[in-house]
C-alpha cells in the first residue's frame, strides 16, 4: 500500500506538471470480479485495500468523456469492457494456465486525455510463454520525440549510481588515463616482469642438465614408447610344450558335434540361473517405488508433493490429483483428492 500511494503521488505530480503518464506493469491486484477466476467465492472481494486504491485511481469503464475526478483509465477495459477470462497471471506450480485459471494483474493505465485521444488498442499476449505472467501492451497514434534532457528522477542521478558506467559506448572507447596512474601502472608491470624472470631462472637452475642426467636417457621420439628398453634383462625364450589336444586320442566328427551341443546347453543354463539369482537379489535389496494411488475423481495415478509451509507437517509427502488446476465446474480440472504418504 505504501508503494501504491507513492506511485499515485508521483503520477499525479507529473500530470500537474503538464505531462502525460502511462503506468505499465504488474500491479499485483485484480481490480474487478471479472478480472479474477474465483471472485464469487472470495469473501469481501470489494473490500480489499488494493482494489479500493484502484477504484480511487481509475475512471469508470469506457472512453467517453465524463467525470474527471479519477485521473487514469484502464486501457484494456476501455476497449474490452466485458471480456471474460482475460487473465495475465497463472499459477505455474498447479499448471493453471492450461485451463486459463488465473487473474488479471498486469495493466496499461493511461491518463484520461491520453487514452481518449491517442490509444487505438490495448491487448494481451497469453500465447507468449516463459513466465507465470503474459505480456500486455497498447497501440498509440503518437510520434516519439527525444527529450532535451533526462528527467530529474532518472536513475543515473541517484547517488548509488554516481560514477558508474552511464553509456554502453564507454565499453568501446579508450579512456584517457591520468599520467600519475599511468606511471605507477608501468612501474608495477616492470616489477612483475623482473620477478617473473627471476622465478624462471630459479626453476632452470634446479633442473638437471643433460650432461648430469645422462644423454642416453630421455624420450627421443614417439616410437620410443613402443620399443623395449636396452637396460632391461631380456626374458628367456619360452619353451614350446606339446598341446593337450595332441596327447589325446582324436575324436570322430559326430562326437565333437555332440560335445559342443552339450557344452552350449550347460553354459546357457548356467547363465540363465545366474541371471535369475542376480535379479532376485536386487529385487530384494531395491524394492523400487510403490505404485501411485489413484485419485478419487478421475481414477488416474496421482502425483507426490511435499509440504513447504512452516509447521508440524513441514517436509511431509502427500498425494494429489495430477491434473492442472481449473474451475470447480470443469470436469477436466483437478479433483480434491488428498492422501498423506506413509513414511518409508
Amino acid at each position: 500500500m505504501r508503494f501504491y500511494r507513492l506511485l499515485q503521488i508521483r503520477a499525479e505530480a507529473l500530470l500537474a506538471a503538464g505531462s502525460h503518464v502511462i503506468i505499465l506493469g504488474d500491479l499485483n491486484t485484480a481490480h474487478r470480479p471479472i478480472d479474477h477466476w474465483d471472485a464469487v467465492n472470495m469473501e469481501c472481494f470489494e473490500e480489499d485495500p488494493g482494489r479500493k486504491w484502484m477504484d480511487g485511481l481509475l475512471s469508470n469503464l469506457g472512453c467517453q468523456a465524463g467525470s474527471h475526478v479519477r485521473p487514469f483509465i484502464d486501457s484494456y477495459r476501455c476497449f474490452q469492457p466485458n471480456q471474460e477470462g482475460a487473465f495475465t497471471c497463472w499459477s505455474a506450480v498447479s499448471g493453471a494456465r492450461h485451463l486459463n485459471y488465473g487473474s488479471r494483474l498486469d495493466y496499461v493505465l493511461g491518463d484520461r486525455t491520453l487514452v481518449i485521444d491517442t490509444f487505438q488498442d490495448s491487448f494481451r499476449l497469453p500465447e507468449v510463454m516463459g513466465s507465470d505472467h503474459c505480456p500486455v501492451g497498447a497501440v498509440l497514434s503518437v510520434s516519439s520525440v527525444p527529450a532535451k534532457q533526462c528527467p530529474p528522477l532518472c536513475t543515473r542521478f541517484l547517488p548509488e549510481f554516481a560514477g558508474t558506467q552511464l553509456k554502453i559506448r564507454r565499453f568501446l572507447v579508450c579512456l584517457k588515463q591520468d599520467p600519475v596512474c599511468k606511471q605507477s601502472a608501468l612501474r608495477l608491470s616492470k616489477q612483475t616482469q623482473v620477478q617473473m624472470h627471476q622465478n624462471k631462472a630459479r626453476v632452470r637452475s634446479t633442473r638437471p642438465r643433460p650432461s648430469q642426467a645422462g644423454s642416453s636417457r630421455g624420450q627421443k621420439n614417439l616410437t620410443s614408447y613402443f620399443q623395449p628398453s636396452s637396460n632391461r634383462p631380456q626374458a628367456s625364450p619360452i619353451l614350446e610344450l606339446p598341446s593337450v589336444g595332441a596327447l589325446m586320442t582324436p575324436k570322430t566328427l559326430e562326437e565333437e558335434v555332440m560335445a559342443k551341443v552339450v557344452e552350449g546347453q550347460a553354459s546357457a543354463s548356467e547363465a540363465k540361473d545366474e541371471k535369475e539369482v542376480r535379479t532376485s537379489f536386487w529385487k530384494s535389496v531395491l524394492g523400487g517405488p510403490l505404485p501411485m494411488p489413484l485419485c478419487g475423481g478421475h481414477r488416474e495415478p496421482c502425483v507426490m508433493r511435499t509440504v513447504k509451509k512452516p509447521g508440524p507437517n513441514l517436509g511431509r509427502h502427500f498425494y494429489m490429483c495430477a491434473r492442472p488446476r481449473g474451475p470447480p465446474t470443469d470436469p477436466s480440472s483437478r479433483c480434491n483428492f488428498f492422501l498423506w504418504s506413509r513414511p518409508s
